[in-house]
């Protein structure tokens, strides 16, 4: 199949050539890279790379096409979308479609044919910056000027592009054992699957709730979902984990979730050079001392000393999980108030699920509250 060809540009001017991969047209957001092998309808259905060209570092992707179970959200949610080698026949048996035409039916602007090898390395060097992916433009020096007036991650607020419009519930599997109020700041629809699977109803709420909408459900425990943009941004988020802990309510958050409970706390947030994401990040559990292979997806993180418990408005704090690569903070736990967070994904839909533990021990606070 002819493909139209397409360039891609970094803000540095750093350019690739390739060609159409998806929808034709032009793109931007920041560059940044992921490197599951496996997952890819996960990913491009997050909603936590909203405004983000994603690149895959493996190099064949779309080899099983893409079905109507596995997303994530009910769209996909990368602003653009960078391939080596696109398969040219998705096959499994659960598929009812193929991916370059989903990323079309959708909108999303790609590129295939790049190195994207070379391209990760130097995000690793340089670090995550803003891109341009065009069909319908031949100039790098053109597009990147585009690039450069494109807004930045940093300072970007966009829990209310992601949110849900309306509150919805999720029933437990079998026996309701308690009631968590979920506020959806990007939340990944394999949350409330896996808080079912032990009991747990879940309510769903847009990210502009109050404490009142929160807890007026009668909920036993309060969850803060992942999400895309700068933790820095988000106030009225950190306020309502303020007063949630106040309350002595049960309360857990999972990556931006966990940003926000950082602030609560009192600690600062900062951008990563190029982040986490991937399914193969190692976490130290600081509890168990048991190594977990995780599934990351965050620019951010949380700025807590990682060998000291800090004492704080809500009682001493202490970094519960650090990251073995690069030791970020990948989880804060309050030893005085029922609430603990981490950095990454346990719901982790495409894998690993060493970190599933961690939606028990939730439960458990909330037993114990």
């Amino acid at each position: 199949m002819m493909r139209k060809p397409a360039i891609l540009v970094l803000e540095d001017g750093r350019a690739f050539h390739g060609e159409a991969y998806g929808a034709e047209g032009e793109t931007f957001g920041e560059a940044v890279f992921t490197t599951g092998m496996t997952g890819y309808q996960e990913t491009l259905t997050d909603p936590s790379y909203h405004r983000q060209v994603v690149v895959q570092t493996a190099p064949h992707i779309g080899n099983t096409g893409v079905n109507g179970e596995d997303d994530e959200s009910g769209r996909i949610w990368v602003a653009g979308y960078v391939v080596r080698d696109p398969a040219r026949i998705g096959s499994n048996w659960r598929a009812t479609g193929g991916l370059e035409e989903r990323l079309a039916a959708e909108g999303i602007v790609g590129i295939s044919g790049v190195d994207t090898r070379a391209l990760t390395r130097h995000l690793r060097e340089r670090g995550a910056m803003r891109v341009g992916v065009s069909t319908v433009e031949t100039d790098p020096v053109a597009l990147r000027e585009r690039v450069l007036a494109a807004p930045e991650m940093v300072g970007a607020d966009l829990s209310a592009e992601v949110t849900t419009p309306e509150a919805y519930t999720v029933k437990a599997d079998g026996a309701h054992r308690y009631t968590v109020a979920a506020l959806d700041l990007g939340i990944k629809r394999n949350v409330p699957r896996r808080l079912a699977a032990r009991g747990v109803t879940t309510h769903v709420l847009p990210a502009a709730s109050t404490v009142d909408d929160l807890l007026g459900l009668g909920a036993d425990a309060v969850f803060f979902s992942p999400g895309p943009g700068d933790p820095a941004t988000a106030d009225h988020a950190v306020g309502l984990a303020r007063e949630v802990m106040r309350r002595r309510v049960p309360l857990f958050g999972i990556c931006f979730g966990s940003q926000i409970l950082g602030r609560a706390l009192g600690f600062g947030t900062y951008k990563l050079r190029y982040g986490h994401r991937g399914i193969n990040q190692p976490v130290l559990d600081r509890t168990t001392g048991k190594v977990e292979v995780t599934s990351h997806n965050h620019g951010f993180a949380v700025d807590a000393p990682r060998e000291a418990t800090v004492d704080t408005e809500f009682g001493r704090v202490e970094v519960s999980h650090v990251c073995l690569n690069d030791d970020v903070v990948e989880g804060l736990r309050a030893l005085d108030v029922p609430a603990f967070t981490v950095q990454y994904h346990p719901e982790a839909a495409a894998g690993t699920h060493d970190a599933d533990y961690l939606f028990d021990r939730f439960v458990e606070l909330t037993e114990n509250a």
